[in-house]
């Protein structure tokens, strides 16, 4: 097994975490939160497939799903499209509003461009330098990686929030 199979491997566990997540989440259970500030298990899918999204769509050279493919449109947020969520308060995490059906579209949309691209990868290509601002230079595997992670960690989440609705 080389690199690019282990990232296809990662990132091939996401849709799945997300599919369990929706699977019977109506619009109350999508927005309900567990205390006043914390996050929607709406905003924790939206946030993670506009994180993976945007920072793949960079290192690849390619236009956001999110915009290419009209996704945008349809949910129609108050809010531009370069937003992915990070540092979002409260009230913004609010707005964040989306059928099940919407959030699983567009999730799965942006896994399968980003399982295109990962199949284009050489185990040379992941030693690429995509951000020399830190100390040492983020490479494209360790970019990739920590998407990965976010996005699994923002899916155990939102499973987590679903179990404790699910339990009142």
């Amino acid at each position: 097994m080389d690199a690019k199979d282990l990232l296809l491997d990662g990132f091939g566990r996401i849709p799945p975490a997300v599919h369990a997540v929706l699977d019977g989440c109506d619009d109350e259970a999508l927005t309900a939160r567990l205390d006043p500030g914390a996050n929607t298990v709406a905003w924790l899918v939206w946030h993670l497939a506009r994180g993976q999204d945007a920072q793949v769509a960079e290192v690849a050279g390619h236009e956001q799903v999110w915009t290419a493919d009209g996704w945008s449109q349809r949910f129609g947020l108050p809010f531009g499209d370069d937003e992915i969520g990070y540092g979002f308060d409260a009230e913004q995490v609010g707005l964040v509003r989306a059928s099940a059906e919407l959030l699983r579209g567009y999730a799965d949309a942006v896994c399968e461009r980003t399982e295109r691209y990962l199949r284009t990868l050489t185990d040379a290509d992941l030693d690429r330098v995509v951000d020399d601002s830190y100390d040492p230079p983020v490479t494209l595997g360790v970019r990739l990686v920590s998407v990965l992670d976010d996005d699994l960690e923002h899916a155990g989440q939102a499973a987590f929030v679903t179990g404790v609705l699910g339990r009142r």
